[in-house]
């Protein structure tokens, strides 16, 4: 699959409800062993946003966000400081050069194809007793996608974007990540929560995908803005049907899969 352009200021334009996942997240998520000076990796930073909330809640800590989005990379430069630097790094060959005490991504691994393969010589990269942990969209088969798929199958678009949409092996069922790492040594919690986002505004859920599941048709679409609209107003439209809008706004489920996994504390897995 092309990488795909991202936008930082369309991505923001829902920070709230996006960055609500990644609280949940850390909120399960143990201090590292370091006490001093904690090493940490956020695997996928995209805007930076959210990296900075690793920061609020270890501020002696020195972290890294990786991202292969120059675009994104730019956008989170805006929070670097002493302690807190981005980078590129693409995640289907990234591995860890040093020793972390927390490897962490947040709505990243879906993009990355083979994520389950990564997770050996992620977890080598921890500190005993670190902790390596994540939260991907869980929502695949829900409207938001599965109409994209469908619409980008139509005769119509098919041989320019099928190929370019996530299917339903990008992110894996609980049970699989709750085996496989638990069979690499972790001590592991994994749950899933739905959440229930009141979006205002215009069309929001074509808005909400503008900054995400939408890149890549974006992305392959942009020298030919006639066909671009085109598909917009056709996935627009079908939205509109799937996500009706009320008076107090346009509700979007979305239901979000969280893992925690821990090292032994007397080794590395």
């Amino acid at each position: 699959m092309p990488t795909p352009v991202w936008d930082p200021t369309q991505y923001l334009r829902h920070a709230g409800h996006r960055a609500r996942a990644f609280t949940d997240l850390l909120a399960r998520v143990p201090d590292p062993p370091t006490t001093a000076t904690p090493r940490i990796a956020d695997l996928g930073c995209g805007p930076g946003n959210v990296t900075t909330l690793l920061a609020d809640r270890w501020p002696t800590a020195r972290i890294t966000g990786y991202d292969n989005s120059p675009q994104m990379l730019t956008e989170a430069q805006a929070h670097a400081g002493p302690r807190l630097d981005f980078t590129h790094a693409d995640l289907t060959t990234w591995t860890p050069t040093e020793t972390y005490d927390l490897i962490v991504s947040n709505a990243a691994l879906q993009w990355v194809p083979g994520h389950l393969d990564a997770f050996p010589a992620w977890l080598a990269g921890l500190t005993p007793g670190g902790t390596f942990a994540f939260q991907v969209p869980h929502n695949i088969h829900a409207p938001l996608h599965a109409l994209l798929r469908d619409l980008g199958n139509t005769p119509r678009w098919k041989n320019r974007l099928a190929h370019l949409l996530r299917h339903e092996d990008s992110v894996h069922a609980p049970d699989v990540y709750l085996d496989h790492l638990a069979r690499l040594g972790c001590d592991t919690d994994v749950w899933t929560t739905t959440y229930h986002h009141v979006l205002t505004g215009d069309d929001p859920v074509l808005d909400w995908s503008k900054g995400t599941g939408l890149r890549p048709v974006l992305t392959a679409l942009a020298d030919d803005p006639e066909a671009r609209d085109a598909f917009l107003t056709e996935y627009r439209d079908l939205l509109r049907e799937a996500y009706p809008r009320h008076d107090y706004g346009t509700v979007l489920p979305f239901r979000r899969l969280f893992v925690v996994a821990r090292t032994a504390a007397d080794d590395v897995v």
